[in-house]
């Protein structure tokens, strides 16, 4: 069974970094799409960052609301990828989640969910 496993959430201040994990068993990242998306109460689901599959070219994707502070990166000999978060604001607290999809690039559809990490920004 496909298991996507996100890590690295918690608390920080405002201004403070976190970097996030996701881990996949039973499931190849290499040649996958990897999207990040976040959930805060009472908002709609949010993509934060996406990365095409190596045999692509790799590259990414961030909305305006986290372009400059968000990272999306690789380790393909760990199957894990990361989303370095600087800069933090208030406005980043949500659950966030990664997913992914045997597929090129990113627009595609996602298949596969973790099952998300908390992040909370406040002083």
């Amino acid at each position: 069974q496909v298991q996507l496993v996100e890590s690295g959430g918690g608390w920080v201040q405002p201004g403070g970094s976190l970097r996030l994990s996701c881990a996949a068993s039973e499931f190849s990242l290499v040649d996958a799409t990897i999207g990040w998306f976040r959930q805060a109460p009472g908002m709609e689901r949010e993509e934060v960052s996406c990365i095409s599959s190596s045999s692509s070219d790799g590259s990414t994707y961030y909305p305006d609301s986290v372009k400059g502070r968000f990272t999306i990166s690789r380790d393909n000999a760990k199957n894990t990828v990361y989303l370095q978060m600087n800069s933090l604001k208030p406005d980043d607290t949500a659950v966030y989640y990664c997913a992914a999809v045997e597929d090129p690039d990113c627009g595609s559809e996602f298949e596969y969910w973790g099952q998300g990490t908390q992040v909370t920004v406040s002083s």
